[in-house]
């Protein structure tokens, strides 16, 4: 049986009298990639914040490898396998490209975040992040400083740092938000290639439904914050439910 790696159960956060994520159960399974989709406003960014702890639950649970994490930093979530690539870029931006990941690097595997240390004196974490670089296509742009990136290229740093984490579970919110026609395949390749790995899993939350048909094991739709439909993608995709909530037509009796 194909092991659970992440699980919320009835996962709820109001502000106000406002319920943003409505009593949410729902459980992610190691090598399987599934889309959260749903209307502006229907909370699945809320429900990602979350899960990686940039808000704290009103009622609920969240679980990663058997391990209650609901009350957990955001920080230590990461430390424990949980990986976040933002909606909005994440990164230093005064630093260069090579050191962005390096850093990363460097506090995966134990050797602290020291902004002074230099790239010599961590020859292995710096292959390690040269090899990512790589894989996204930045590493002639090793040197840049950060803020003097395209918006495109910073977006796919911030996904060579979350893939310099390996974490057991990677959350893509909008990966590809902002990008040029030519920028989205790069990432697009790598989140297909990360998919190659069965021991861990995938969130992507997604607008652009060519994407989710490309990536989806399965689907997941938020509505006014509740779970109304989960399952297979052509499935759900063709479901009332999801048709109407697409059309921005009232959803009742769900």
């Amino acid at each position: 049986m194909t092991q659970t790696l992440l699980e919320t159960t009835d996962l709820t956060v109001r502000f106000g009298g406002h319920v943003a994520v409505d009593r949410v159960t729902c459980s992610f399974r190691a090598g399987e990639l599934t889309a959260i989709v749903g209307p502006n406003g229907a909370g699945k960014t809320t429900y990602f914040n979350l899960i990686s702890g940039q808000i704290g639950a009103t009622a609920g649970r969240v679980t990663l490898k058997g391990q209650d994490i609901t009350r957990l930093s955001v920080s230590r979530r990461c430390r424990l396998g949980l990986g976040r690539a933002f909606q909005l870029t994440n990164l230093f931006p005064e630093l260069s490209v090579f050191e962005n990941v390096r850093l990363v690097m460097q506090t995966r595997m134990g050797r602290g975040l020291n902004l002074l240390s230099t790239a010599e004196s961590h020859a292995d974490v710096s292959h390690a992040a040269l090899a990512v670089l790589e894989r996204v296509r930045l590493d002639r742009l090793r040197d840049q400083k950060v803020s003097e990136l395209s918006h495109g290229n910073q977006r796919k740093l911030e996904v060579a740092m979350l893939i310099a984490l390996e974490p057991d579970v990677y959350m893509f919110d909008e990966p590809t938000a902002g990008m040029s026609v030519d920028e989205a395949p790069v990432v697009l390749d790598l989140i297909t290639e990360l998919k190659q790995d069965r021991s861990r899993t995938i969130l992507l939350v997604e607008h652009k439904m060519d994407v989710i048909r490309t990536l989806a094991d399965r689907i997941i739709v938020l509505h006014n914050g509740a779970l109304v439909a989960d399952g297979p993608p052509a499935e759900v995709m063709a479901s009332d439910v999801v048709q109407e909530a697409y059309m921005g037509k009232e959803i009742e009796d769900v």
